[in-house]
């Protein structure tokens, strides 16, 4: 086998094969002879591939040299970037290479060159679209997102950037991490941490370009928590995520970043906590099939729950403190649901949630 032409067409039917399933990321990692390709499908890794390791290595420096990479370099960490045109792909891809003790590892982030569903499309309840867009369309206010890694916080954050471009009138700007989506009429920047622009920094010097809307990509830090809070609260409508895991942690996890927890509560005007379950196969109705990879699972449904902030509940959780805080259709409702109107599996939601769900009397077997 010529290996040097070789390494360009398993490239790029590895890529296209990642996209007609819908994978969100390509994982390549060298295991002694053998490189490991897995699929990250609907969130969960799925393995796809093996290639020997002569012809893993060509992949790998393919790869490297298509996102201008160091070829030679395996020993440190690298980040690139590979313009869909160079594979023929729908996608633009990110590159990050790593090293591991059984030999170099490459992810393959792969950017959708859809367009971003607009909040409609994202499958949530009616009730959680209407608060959405109610708040999209205020002034000011803070909406904040939480859910773990991978649970579609980016996906909503666009789509409400998508509603508020469509209602225009506003100066609306982004700090993102990377920029996923571009969306006509909103001036969209990426940190670089490298060169000393965080989320902190670049939120402080963008509010002196008059911001009226602020989509901060995460906060991390407690400079980031105030700068949007004190922006919430100057008549900024402010959109972000926050690693909390609940809606009563979001609280939690402000009252200890914000130098003024009673400034923070009064910023908050809206939480969406929400999980992206794994939706059965249309196609073999979850008895495994070409179409899903053998895993049963083609798409996602969304489990959503949301708190809207208002002087009453503030003025509970001022008295009582974070307890006051009682979402709206929990998630464990929606993840009911779910199961009993055979979205999804009670497998899945026990693998997404973490433990047991109950459903309904009517539908035991679900």
């Amino acid at each position: 086998m010529d290996l040097e032409n070789a390494a360009p067409k398993v490239l790029e039917d590895m890529i296209r094969q990642a996209e007609r399933a819908g994978a969100s990321d390509v994982h390549l990692q060298m295991l002694g002879k053998v490189a490991q390709v897995s699929f990250r499908l609907d969130g969960v890794m799925t393995p796809a591939w093996e290639l020997a390791s002569p012809v893993a290595e060509r992949v790998f420096g393919r790869i490297k040299f298509l996102a201008r990479l160091k070829t030679y370099q395996e020993s440190m960490p690298q980040d690139g970037r590979i313009d869909r045109g160079d594979l023929g792909a729908r996608n633009d891809i990110r590159v990050a290479t790593y090293p591991t003790v059984t030999g170099e590892k490459i992810v393959l982030r792969l950017f959708s060159s859809n367009a971003a569903p607009t909040l409609k499309e994202l499958g949530f309840p009616t009730q959680a679209i209407e608060t959405l867009e109610s708040q999209l369309r205020q002034n000011a206010g803070l909406l904040l997102l939480t859910g773990p890694a991978g649970s579609g916080k980016t996906t909503t954050i666009y789509a409400c950037l998508r509603f508020i471009a469509r209602l225009g009138g506003r100066h609306v700007i982004t700090v993102e991490d990377p920029a996923e989506q571009i969306i006509p009429g909103i001036m969209q920047t990426e940190v670089n941490e490298a060169l000393g622009l965080t989320f902190a920094t670049a939120a402080r010097h963008l509010l002196r370009q008059d911001p009226q809307v602020l989509v901060i990509g995460e906060i991390r830090d407690d400079e980031t928590a105030n700068l949007a809070v004190r922006a919430a609260l100057t008549g900024h409508l402010v959109i972000s995520t926050l690693h909390a895991g609940s809606c009563k942690g979001v609280f939690e996890r402000l009252q200890v970043m914000c130098a003024d927890p009673f400034a923070a509560l009064s910023s908050v005007a809206l939480v969406l906590n929400q999980r992206l379950a794994r939706r059965i196969c249309s196609s073999c109705h979850g008895e495994k099939c070409e179409t899903c990879l053998q895993t049963g699972y083609r798409g996602r449904v969304p489990l959503v729950e949301w708190v809207r902030v208002d002087d009453v509940l503030r003025r509970r959780i001022r008295t009582e403190g974070v307890d006051a805080v009682c979402p709206v259709h929990s998630l464990d409702q929606a993840a009911r649901e779910s199961i009993e109107q055979r979205m999804s599996d009670r497998a899945e939601i026990e693998r997404l949630m973490g433990g047991e769900v109950r459903v309904s009397p009517s539908n035991p077997e679900a």
